[in-house]
């Protein structure tokens, strides 16, 4: 049963990462949902949450972590270096407010 409940957690934080959440292309603002990355954020920031370990350099980290893969896998770049520092500072409030309500 606890599966399903985190399931269906990791879920619901994807979406609300998908649809606030963009990388920023050429003044093209592609969101996370659109990139086919909100899951992965959303799995691997979601632990910090559960477990009340949510710092700002631990997500940060994590963002550092996730390539995004450019022109066919040519290049690969951190998702860090994709997303506006608005972005990151909205994804740090989404969390901060996700994590309050759990």
């Amino acid at each position: 049963m606890r599966q399903t409940n985190t399931t269906e957690s990791i879920e619901a934080l994807a979406a609300e990462i998908g649809e606030n959440i963009y990388i920023d292309i050429a003044k093209w603002h592609l969101y996370l949902r659109d990139a086919h990355l909100h899951t992965t954020l959303a799995e691997r920031v979601y632990p910090l949450l559960t477990n009340n370990t949510l710092e700002e350099r631990e997500v940060l980290r994590i963002l550092e972590d996730i390539s995004v893969q450019l022109g066919g896998g040519k290049r690969q770049v951190p998702l860090i270096d994709l997303l506006p520092t608005s972005c990151q500072v909205n994804l740090m409030d989404l969390l901060e407010e996700y994590q309050r309500n759990l």
